[in-house]
């Protein structure tokens, strides 16, 4: 698993100074063979769509190159606009409806990176479990699979977690 650096929040709040870049919870697959289900996994902080992912386009723009449109499972994310400011460039975003717990990143005509999306809110230990799960190179395990322990193809054992992986509250969700 390849992840990128995670700062600390100074605050319980998403952003901890309006305007500023907070880095994705995300692990990609180490060597981008593409021979898995996933190429990796991502952990929102909020189940705002508006606010997590030009953060999210950001860090992997860097990593993978321009993203220029994403695709939302439907069952995870409401109120979606139909596309986000990412460094002065709108990225469309469609609607799919799948298994819940993915999202689709297009860098170009049939270039799709698929990551597992950990819901806001999971506890630390199974969101570190089910990313390592996703980063996997040639993971076949699906999303509900590597998101609830216990089942046959959840990831098991000891993960260390450091103060960045700390749970943080979640604000209720808002009937819309």
């Amino acid at each position: 698993m390849t992840p990128i650096p995670l700062p600390t929040p100074s605050s319980r709040r998403s952003r901890p100074v309006p305007g500023t870049l907070l880095l994705p919870r995300l692990a990609l697959e180490p060597t981008m063979a593409r021979t898995g289900m996933f190429d990796g996994a991502w952990w929102p902080r909020t189940a705002d769509v508006r606010a997590e992912l030009p953060d999210l386009i950001t860090a992997l723009g860097a990593h993978l190159g321009p993203i220029l449109r994403v695709g939302l499972d439907t069952v995870a994310w409401r109120h979606v606009p139909r596309s986000v400011a990412v460094n002065g460039l709108a990225v469309k975003i469609g609607l799919f409806t799948a298994d819940g717990g993915t999202i689709s990143l297009t860098r170009g005509f049939q270039d799709h990176f698929l990551l597992l999306v950990v819901p806001p809110g999971t506890d630390p230990r199974t969101a570190a479990a089910a990313m390592a799960g996703a980063a996997e190179t040639g993971n076949r395990t699906p999303a509900v699979e590597l998101l609830t322990p216990g089942l046959p193809g959840a990831v098991t054992g000891t993960v260390r977690l450091g103060p960045e992986d700390r749970a943080e509250p979640v604000e209720p969700a808002s009937d819309r």
